[in-house]
């Protein structure tokens, strides 16, 4: 027994240490949750995104863990739940946030490659950006790989957007399947 409390212990110190120092380059905000507490997950792309975001210069001034290959423009227009920072971990992620916030509903997640788009360029002069809007995808949502939402859309909860769609408009109802280009439902997934 007594190994057991001594072993626990010294986990607790090494999580301890390690929160404090990964505090010095992160909000400790986005330090916890299931990536942290029940995995060594958030740990390891902690001290990873060290060198590549804080030393490199890869998305800086972002505070939480960004794997190198996403790009976040704007990061203080990105709301989502600390359990959900694997989202910010896949390859090749565009998340734009520019005059319009990205809302990321609990328990979703995002495969690599997927763009959220807030704001287009304008036809008239591909200098200047349209008026961004916000994205708001439902908890539980799945966004498959290779898609893109773009200015506005709502997903409502348990909606799943298939593989390369082009998310045009909004699903606020939820329990969908959506897939094409533009995205249309393909199947009702039971209430959202």
């Amino acid at each position: 027994m007594k190994k057991v409390v001594k072993w626990l212990l010294s986990y607790a110190s090494v999580r301890t240490t390690m929160s404090f120092f990964l505090g010095l380059f992160y909000d400790k905000r986005y330090l916890v949750g299931r990536h942290f507490e029940k995995s060594l997950a958030g740990w390891y792309w902690a001290v990873k995104g060290i060198l590549v975001q804080k030393l490199l210069g890869k998305n800086r001034r972002v505070p939480w863990p960004v794997t190198a290959p996403v790009h976040i423009s704007n990061y203080w227009n990105i709301q989502f739940h600390p359990d959900d920072l694997n989202n910010f971990n896949a390859c090749f992620v565009y998340y734009q946030g520019l005059g319009g916030k990205i809302n990321i509903g609990r328990g979703s997640y995002i495969a690599p490659n997927v763009g959220l788009i807030t704001a287009n360029h304008d036809p008239d002069d591909l200098d200047r950006h349209m008026p961004g809007k916000d994205i708001i995808i439902g908890d539980r949502c799945w966004i498959g790989m290779n898609s893109v939402i773009l200015p506005g859309v709502i997903l409502g909860p348990r909606t799943i957007v298939g593989a390369g769609s082009v998310v045009t408009k909004s699903f606020e109802e939820g329990g969908v399947t959506i897939a094409g280009v533009p995205a249309r439902i393909i199947t009702q997934n039971g209430s959202g």
